[in-house]
């Protein structure tokens, strides 16, 4: 019998609809994002960010340009614990997406964009991507000129994006776990006498848009996570269950 270290449990909460509305919510597998949240979104970020588009995309809206893909998030958050243990729900039928342009029409990349129409330029159903019938909360960040390939541009944009994601994070927390639709635990144990296995994964450090934030506060967030470029692309060492949790966000 192994040694129990912690136990890490996603309580996951189906969502059918998403509106804009009065208030921030969840109930009832509908989803309320407040109205005019972009624009807090974007204050005290004006060094970089010129403007801030909120848009909901539904299934069946797919073909339509967006600009170039930054990328792709779900939506969970820490109910007890820290990141990798405890208690975190998550949101199922909706994911995040954030794009970004400048203000004269440069797509934001460095070695290739990857804008144009949704359903041809993203592979759905896929390991990091959406499903195809998950509903979109698209963020679409239009940075000051010459700004798409600056570091700490994409970093802001990332953190604009975060900010809109935190309020509904704010919302999950509150609702009860026992009405949950899928529960998975995970034990983290260490046997005896056994052989430990680590799996290396090869994350991005090299520049504006390869990037990787490790260790933020909420699942797949961004406040208080560490750039990976900030700490020397250095080996850190996670447990599987803090990657189940979160612990890596791709900044590109």
């Amino acid at each position: 019998m192994g040694n129990e270290i912690n136990k890490l449990v996603i309580k996951a909460f189906n969502i059918y609809q998403v509106n804009f509305n009065e208030n921030t919510s969840i109930d009832k597998g509908r989803l309320n994002i407040r109205e005019n949240i972009e624009k807090e979104a974007a204050l005290g970020k004006e060094e970089f960010i010129k403007y801030l588009s909120l848009k909901i995309i539904n299934p069946d809206e797919k073909n339509i340009f967006v600009n170039s893909i930054l990328d792709f998030s779900p939506i969970a958050a820490k109910v007890i614990g820290k990141l990798g243990e405890g208690i975190t729900h998550a949101l199922n039928g909706v994911c995040v997406m954030l794009t970004g342009i400048d203000e004269i029409g440069n797509q934001v990349a460095e070695f290739g964009s990857s804008e144009g129409i949704l359903k041809e330029q993203v592979i759905f159903d896929r390991a990091g991507t959406p499903r195809s019938d998950d509903i979109i909360i698209h963020v679409d960040v239009t940075l000051k000129a010459g700004k798409g390939t600056e570091r700490k541009a994409i970093i802001e944009a990332h953190r604009a994006c975060d900010y809109i994601i935190q309020e509904i994070r704010e919302s999950l927390k509150n609702v009860k776990g026992r009405y949950c639709d899928e529960k998975h635990e995970y034990q983290h144990t260490i046997e005896k006498d056994r052989k430990n296995i680590v799996i290396i994964k090869q994350v991005a450090g090299q520049g504006a848009m390869y990037d990787t934030a490790i260790l933020p506060n909420e699942p797949c967030g961004v406040e208080g996570s560490k750039s990976i470029i900030d700490l020397g692309n250095m080996p850190v060492l996670l447990t599987a269950n803090e990657y189940r949790d979160g612990a890596l966000r791709a900044m590109h």
